[in-house]
């Protein structure tokens, strides 16, 4: 399997976003496919957080494409995200559900009572059986030996609008693999 590297999100968020579906994402002994994205551009989208955070625009500005957006959404769930800058429009690729294929015991011990299909069934459920929080905020992590992502076979992918924000939800930068059993929400 080929590795990304950050110049994978060199490219339009959405490029990435699309891209990503099928793919794995290892994080420190925890693995699972990418079953659903969503893309976020840092201009001119007000479901994104440089609309209305200045310290998101300054993290555009001074980080490098393929570093790691980590932040807490209403004070309850950690949200992965990464940087995709260079490609025509810079923006973040949110990471909603991941299908867990290794690593489960890990997922399991942080997430118990779960069924394995829903230990990552949404972006603040992977972040919780993952082990993401605040102090992955700003990391490179693609340059960590633990951390990697893995270009996988794309089966199926659809596309439709973003969920769980309430502006600019018509846009449709939402992916996924509709034959998953771990999308937050069926497309």
């Amino acid at each position: 399997m080929e590795k990304i590297d950050a110049g994978f999100f060199t490219r339009h968020p959405v490029d990435c976003a699309r891209d990503l579906i099928g793919c794995t994402f290892h994080w420190y002994g925890c693995v699972g496919r990418i079953v659903e994205t969503e893309a976020y551009a840092a201009e001119g989208d007000p479901a994104c957080h440089t609309f209305f955070r200045p310290g998101a625009r300054r993290f555009v500005a001074s980080h490098e494409a393929g570093d790691a957006y980590v932040y807490l959404n209403y004070g309850v769930h950690w949200l992965f995200n990464i940087l995709a800058r260079g490609g025509g429009m810079d923006g973040f690729v949110l990471f909603r559900a991941l299908e867990p294929v290794g690593g489960l015991e890990g997922m399991r011990k942080r997430r118990p009572g779960v069924k394995d299909r829903e230990l990552c069934s949404g972006p603040g459920k992977l972040t919780k059986a993952l082990g993401i929080d605040g102090s992955h905020h700003a990391t490179t992590f693609l340059d960590d030996p633990e951390c990697s992502i893995f270009r996988g076979p794309v089966k199926h992918r659809v596309e439709g609008p973003r969920i769980g924000i309430s502006a600019a939800i018509d846009l449709p930068w939402r992916f996924g693999d509709p034959n998953s059993t771990s999308l937050s929400r069926k497309f």
